[in-house]
């Protein structure tokens, strides 16, 4: 079955993997954070040294250490999220990024301009509170 919209596995765990964190009174770990989303703990661990990196998290070594958020969930849109995982949302006329179109009208009538527009949107206007 064909998939027009999908997320990398990548940008789906750090999007629910900030929800957990968020939602945890404690620090969560890779550990926990693996099995609420069904990933390998090392590609947890490597995404979330990412969000580290990028200022969306704190990081805490330990045996009761773990992951916490580095703002309050209001302030961290799923865009930032999304976009340190995935680079830039760039919202672009031609899904091929063709400066010259050999046809008078665009076959895909500008739907993936609309498409991706309204996904970053989406992604702007949601933060991670919304989703606790």
């Amino acid at each position: 079955m064909s998939k027009i919209v999908t997320l990398t596995e990548a940008a789906s765990i750090a999007l629910h993997g900030m929800i957990i964190v968020a939602k945890n009174d404690n620090k969560a770990n890779v550990v926990q954070i693996a099995d609420l989303t069904k990933s390998s703990k090392h590609h947890v661990a490597k995404i979330f040294q990412r969000l580290v990196k990028d200022g969306l998290l704190d990081s805490h070594r330990g045996p009761s250490g773990g992951f916490s958020l580095r703002k309050s969930p209001s302030e961290i849109t799923l865009l930032e999220i999304y976009e340190s995982i995935e680079g830039r949302i760039e919202v672009t006329s031609c899904p091929h990024d063709k400066h010259i179109c050999p046809f008078e009208k665009c076959i895909m009538d500008n739907v993936t301009k609309k498409m991706t527009s309204d996904f970053k949107d989406h992604l702007k206007n949601n933060t991670i509170a919304d989703y606790m």
